[in-house]
């Protein structure tokens, strides 16, 4: 594979949306205990933010990587909930209060008929290293890093069945090249 440059682009931002912020993507979630576990012990993010909206009987968890931001997140209420939403590339999990009870729900995961949605992607280190802890840890997957045309790179699944890439940077250059 060969990448390139898109031509034919405007990739000149304009003025009016140089302050935007690209700041979640929303997943829906059957079971939030199971979901929370999922992201923040098998994949390393922290919870920054849950609100609750009772009268809509639905929750919404904002988790991120952690890295630097630990020191910086607000105590109050109030500003926790505008950091959130300043934030770059954060998690949004949105649990539908009751779907956790029903033996039979789930959500389309993007990738069964009719497709659509995708898949979410994280980086890695060395994703032969992060495959074997995810299959100790009882992930599923999708694919396994030295599995079909594509190398290096890794798809596991969710608890809701929406699709992880796990890929290390370095090793798509080297493999497509």
């Amino acid at each position: 594979m060969h990448y390139e440059i898109a031509d034919g682009l405007n990739n000149k931002q304009d003025a009016d949306t140089q302050k935007y912020i690209f700041n979640q993507t929303m997943l829906r979630i059957k079971n939030p205990k199971v979901s929370l576990d999922f992201y923040t012990r098998i994949m390393g993010m922290t919870l920054y933010r849950k609100i609750n909206f009772p009268d809509m009987k639905f929750s919404l968890y904002f988790l991120a990587m952690s890295g630097d931001v630990e020191s910086t997140v607000p105590k109050d209420d109030d500003k926790r909930t505008t950091w959130t939403f300043s934030q770059r590339a954060m998690l949004e999990l949105t649990h539908n209060w009751g779907t956790e009870n029903e033996e039979n729900f789930s959500y389309h995961n993007g990738n069964t008929d009719p497709t659509g949605f995708g898949h979410i992607g994280f980086s890695v280190p060395d994703v032969y290293k992060a495959s074997k802890r995810f299959e100790k840890l009882g992930v599923k997957f999708i694919k396994k890093p030295d599995d079909g045309k594509m190398k290096g790179l890794a798809f596991i699944q969710d608890p809701d069945g929406y699709w992880i890439e796990i890929l290390q940077a370095n090793m798509i250059e080297k493999n497509n090249t």
